[in-house]
């Protein structure tokens, strides 16, 4: 892939991802990046030690739940070779100018607004090829450069592992950020994601919770659960680790339809155990993410 820039196109064409500044002046893209992280109450990181565990699935349906609690959410997909948020969400958008410069966010609804590599790509099936720095500077482009506005919870999906991209999320978020650590039952799984765990802890970043992923079987056709995984092996690692378990979601095939159908779990099969599973999962990411003029209202209501 040709080195490029991350720049406003033509409507309806595709833009090349990379750095718009990378021949302008750092300071100022430094400076846009502050303005844009201050706008941003909190940020949360969904990570993992490795692939194959839902990440993606569980931060689209996580966003979702938050906004459609009332939160204002972005969602940001920054896995760079394989990124599923505008699969997982039926988006085919064309970036656009923001408001307030920069490019805007696709807008999912009425509180969530989401960006992907993706979008950015010449062809839906380009291959990303590109070593740690051009990671980097790509990372830092999109959120110097794109235009959310004021968000109670920016939802980062990061790439699987502890490398280049995770490290250079947890430099440039900044202040306001923590991690949702994401795991699948079995021993093998918790081995690897424990390392996101470490990960978290040489960078002082918060892990505000673990949520373990396909945890049990969900029959469609009786409705009972079997633990193909076992289950409990990542409730059992955030007690030894002593951090905050958010719950299981079940694998579901209800899960996977929605993914093809490009709606989240939690909006097409709402009032389902496993969308609430979800729901429960984000109660604690509801607290954080509560704005004054939310606690305001409680008050004044009660």
């Amino acid at each position: 892939m040709r080195e490029g820039q991350m720049t406003q196109g033509p409507a309806g064409g595709k833009h090349d991802p990379g750095c718009a500044h990378a021949e302008g002046d750092p300071r100022r893209q430094q400076d846009e990046l502050e303005v844009r992280m201050l706008l941003i109450r909190h940020k949360l990181l969904v990570l993992s030690g490795k692939g194959g565990v839902g990440k993606s699935t569980v931060a689209v349906n996580l966003a979702t739940a938050l906004a459609d609690a009332g939160r204002r959410v972005g969602l940001l997909d920054v896995d760079l070779h394989g990124p599923s948020v505008p699969g997982l969400l039926g988006l085919d958008y064309a970036p656009q100018p923001g408001r307030a410069g920069g490019i805007a966010p696709a807008k999912v609804s009425e509180n969530l607004w989401a960006m992907s590599i993706q979008f950015f790509l010449p062809e839906d099936d380009a291959a990303v090829i590109w070593r740690g720095p051009r990671k980097y500077s790509a990372i830092r482009e999109m959120l110097a450069n794109v235009d959310w506005g004021h968000l109670d919870c920016l939802v980062v999906d990061a790439p699987p592992g502890t490398g280049d991209e995770a490290l250079a999320l947890v430099e440039l978020l900044g202040s306001g950020a923590g991690a949702v650590i994401v795991s699948t039952p079995q021993r093998v799984a918790v081995s690897d994601v424990r390392k996101a765990l470490g990960f978290c802890k040489a960078l002082d970043l918060p892990v505000l919770g673990v949520i373990e992923n396909m945890s049990g079987f969900v029959c469609p056709h009786c409705g009972e659960t079997t633990d193909i995984f076992l289950s409990g092996g990542a409730e059992t690692m955030a007690a030894d680790a002593g951090v905050p378990f958010l719950g299981r979601i079940p694998m579901d095939p209800a899960v996977v339809l929605a993914g093809e159908r490009g709606v989240p779990h939690v909006q097409a099969f709402a009032g389902s155990p496993t969308a609430e599973a979800f729901s429960a999962a984000i109660e604690p990411l509801l607290t954080l993410t509560e704005r004054p003029d939310h606690r305001v209202a409680a008050t004044e209501e009660s």
